[in-house]
């Protein structure tokens, strides 16, 4: 007999936020909770990233947990069939497909959760995030905390010249700060050139 415990019912969690904001953390935090509680896991994480390490995913705080390096998001559609939890980390670096391959694993039962970057350096709205959160049933924003004046940041403001959508960094490379305290970089930078 099927009872309601027992329904199979997928869903998708985006965390999202800036640069040093937890993202990844919380994500791991989620995965271990997940673990904890005997579900079976897959972690996923882009090609690109490989920053820490290249079969990690590794938080700014040196938590770490093995993952699977993939280049399209329909490689995750090759899941065992016993994955209960999915997590997709830096998911701002694969491109639209994401989007239908989420809604498919959570209609097949499976629990996402997707961590990424809300925007890209310049303010605007990153990769396949927007769609995520639009279509998830759970979205937490998370933030740093503004270098210059303290207050919650929410803006990966980026250090070097580069004007390259995607350039990997830490600290040496970017800084959280707030809107008012970005606004001001950029017009500073602007105002240099």
């Amino acid at each position: 007999m099927f009872s309601e415990n027992n329904r199979k019912t997928g869903s998708i969690e985006v965390i999202c936020g800036s640069m040093f904001s937890g993202k990844t953390e919380e994500l791991i935090r989620r995965l271990h909770r997940a673990q904890f509680a005997n579900q079976k896991i897959a972690i996923f994480k882009p090609v690109v990233d490989n920053r820490y390490s290249d079969v990690e995913v590794v938080s700014h705080d040196g938590k770490s947990v093995k993952s699977q390096p993939i280049s399209s998001p329909a490689e995750m559609l090759t899941v065992d069939a016993g994955i209960k939890v999915i997590g997709i980390d830096e998911a701002q670096f694969f491109d639209d497909s994401i989007v239908e391959v989420v809604q498919f694993l959570a209609n097949r039962g499976i629990r996402i959760i997707a961590a990424g970057l809300d925007m890209d350096y310049t303010g605007k709205p990153f990769g396949p995030m927007p769609k995520l959160m639009a279509i998830a049933e759970d979205v937490q924003k998370v933030h740093a905390i503004c270098v210059k004046c303290g207050n919650l940041a929410n803006h990966s403001h980026r250090l070097s010249k580069s004007t390259d959508l995607v350039v990997l960094g830490e600290k040496d490379v970017y800084e959280p700060l707030c809107r008012e305290c970005f606004n001001k970089a950029v017009a500073r930078e602007k105002k240099s050139k």
